[in-house]
């Protein structure tokens, strides 16, 4: 299939081979703020916007290429163009694939949940939909999708379909304005897409994947090419020297400050960063791409190069391996140590030179089937392409039948899912069965929905005098509201086997204000119990503030503050906060459960935060050691003294 919408004018057809200068320099650097912000997260916070300067250059890129086919030959091939973008994109993906999904099953089956979706999405290039399906977060770092970071290949493979079926449209018009203004309004039309969706309410996975909210990178980059498709080709002067210089340089000021300051899913990247992103990147794109500009000579040293050029692998490379060899740390008891990170970084560039050099490259310049007549034919064969033929043989000869595998025996849920949903489905069998109890207030002093009936206003040890001369008296379940986590709820089982009665308000994804509402609502109807347990440190900082304000919720009650464990950026200085509050207030110990738990990773999901049954039983003997803290003379009378 082929058009013809207008004679051939402008630039020759010796044009079509011209090389952009600076882009490879310019990939690098996009690749390199996506490596930093998953390997190093809090070095570089906002270096996801690495994706959108690769929307940009791919959007002027692809774009100018239509063009230079339209001016050289006349017309637009658009079977040739599908076929080269399939030629340039699928084998890396095939193989990374492969690859990863075999290494994942060797790693942790946690890894393969959902993976047959996932090679799908990849293999059909709508891996951006799937995950928004699914309700997947790019953001979120436990349980990470094997392949998440395909969704930014999908949507630019969803635009290259999409694009020269415009562009047949759009290049009829006769002048270049009038052929770019379309495609600038679709791009300027998405970009308010996004901030419209995120200002109403919309998840970030909806906003941030989809294909109608996240192409303006790519419709503006394809507006600029069609401006700049008449751009005289002669070196530019001085002035213009000049000028591509401090373009390029404001344009990576504002990219570079935006890596640094703008905060992933926060309402600001939204409504302006990610816009102005990709604003930076136009100006840095059209400055570096100026015939004989020295930026663009500057992005094109050597290593950049290098670097620019096997981007695609890197990208592709990069997240399976983090995942996989995050997992394999987590299992080694290994935690926060940057040994999964520097691995997969090593074997990132490996992966990806070797891809570059032995698959993407013969595939790309003769096709795929001049590709295997290369790798696997018996004639002509050197010593370097019989071992190349034999290292292709053997990695497909395994990794085709580890995917299969893979794929048939993935789990429904990750483990950390199935202990979460064992405390879930136990609790709501508790109060399905306190439900058919019926009304009354049962003899151990709870109600017929688990809920314990009102406390009186005298605690249950009522002074230190009390706590020394019955040293054995212990808190019991009745006495007690916890409030938590999914690793609280993951230790439900465990919590009323050690505590009978206890009343346990926990889910998933809970942070500490959200607990100060919580206990707000139970005091403000009478039902808080004598004494309160809050794990609530797993999903977010805890600021002092709020501990004060739980404080303040509870009143002069005791209170236990369960410490967090995981591999989580905020985890010490949210134990050292809890440890500080703790030690400044009367009454309020702290349940050690990190400590107690450090070296089980066995008694641990695989995401080594959420404990089955082994952990329950030690995040559950912490609260007891805690309550048994509460009863020493010292913390019987600062929270006895308080109550009188």
């Amino acid at each position: 299939m082929s058009v013809s919408p207008l004679r051939p004018t402008g630039a020759p057809a010796t044009a079509r081979g011209r090389r952009f200068g600076g882009l490879d320099g310019l990939r690098a650097i996009a690749v390199g703020m996506v490596l930093v912000y998953h390997l190093f997260p809090t070095a570089l916070p906002g270096g996801f916007l690495g994706v959108d300067v690769f929307f940009v250059m791919s959007g002027f890129l692809i774009t100018s290429l239509l063009l230079r086919e339209l001016q050289g030959t006349g017309r637009i091939d658009l079977l040739a163009f599908w076929r080269r973008r399939a030629r340039r994109l699928l084998p890396a993906v095939a193989l990374v694939v492969l690859v990863s999904t075999s290494l994942a099953l060797a790693a942790s089956r946690d890894l393969l949940v959902g993976v047959a979706q996932q090679i799908a999405g990849a293999l059909l290039f709508v891996s951006n939909w799937v995950f928004i399906a699914n309700g997947s977060d790019y953001f979120a770092r436990d349980a990470p999708e094997l392949f998440r970071n395909f969704w930014s290949l999908a949507l630019e493979e969803q635009f290259y379909i999409v694009l020269p079926l415009i562009a047949v449209l759009v290049f009829k018009l006769r002048s270049r304005l009038t052929r770019a203004i379309p495609l600038a309004l679709l791009g300027v039309g998405s970009a308010f897409l996004m901030a419209a969706l995120a200002n109403g309410g919309a998840e970030p996975t909806r906003v941030y994947f989809g294909s109608d909210s996240h192409s303006f990178g790519l419709f503006l980059g394809a507006a600029m090419a069609v401006v700049l498709s008449s751009r005289e080709q002669q070196r530019i002067g001085r002035a213009g020297q000049i000028a591509s210089v401090g373009v390029a340089a404001a344009g990576f000021a504002v990219l570079g400050y935006l890596a640094v300051a703008l905060q992933e899913a926060s309402p600001e990247s939204f409504a302006w960063g990610f816009q102005a992103a990709t604003f930076a990147a136009l100006g840095i794109v059209w400055a570096v791409t100026r015939e004989g500009a020295l930026i663009g000579k500057l992005l094109d040293v050597a290593p950049l190069r290098w670097v620019g050029e096997r981007s695609y692998g890197i990208y592709l490379w990069h997240w399976p391996l983090l995942v996989i060899a995050t997992s394999v740390a987590t299992a080694a008891g290994l935690g926060t140590t940057p040994v999964a990170q520097f691995v997969s970084l090593a074997l990132t560039l490996v992966f990806a030179a070797l891809s570059y050099r032995f698959v993407e490259q013969p595939v790309r310049r003769v096709g795929l089937r001049g590709a295997l007549l290369r790798w696997f034919s018996p004639r002509r064969y050197t010593t370097r392409q019989r071992r190349v033929s034999i290292a292709l043989a053997s990695v497909l000869a395994v990794t085709f039948p580890l995917t299969g595998v893979a794929v048939a025996i993935a789990p429904e849920r990750t483990s950390s899912a199935d202990s979460i949903l064992r405390g879930q489905e136990q609790l709501e069998a508790d109060k399905g069965a306190a439900d058919g109890q019926g009304t009354g207030v049962e003899q151990d002093g709870t109600d017929e929905q688990g809920v314990a009936s009102p406390p009186s206003d005298e605690p249950a040890i009522r002074d230190q005098d009390q706590a020394q001369a019955s040293p054995a008296i212990q808190f019991t379940g009745p006495e007690i509201t916890a409030v938590g986590d999914s690793v609280m709820l993951a230790s439900y089982p465990e919590l009323t086997e050690a505590f009978p009665g206890i009343e346990v308000d926990a889910a998933v994804s809970r942070g500490l204000w959200a607990g100060v509402d919580i206990l707000g609502e139970i005091a403000a109807r009478g039902e808080l119990r004598d004494v309160v347990v809050v794990g609530l440190g797993t999903n977010g900082p805890v600021e002092p503030e709020s501990l004060t304000a739980l404080k303040d919720v509870i009143g002069a009650r005791p209170l236990v503050l369960v410490d967090a464990h995981a591999d989580r950026d905020w985890i010490p200085e949210v134990n050292e906060n809890l440890n500080s509050f703790a030690a400044a207030h009367r009454g309020v110990v702290v349940a050690k459960w990190d400590t107690g738990v450090a070296g089980t990773p066995e008694f641990l999901a695989e995401d080594g935060i959420h404990p089955g049954p082994e952990g329950g039983e030690i995040y559950a003997a912490a609260i007891r050691q805690a309550l048994d803290d509460l009863l020493s003379p010292a913390e019987a009378r600062g929270w006895s003294v308080a109550r009188r």
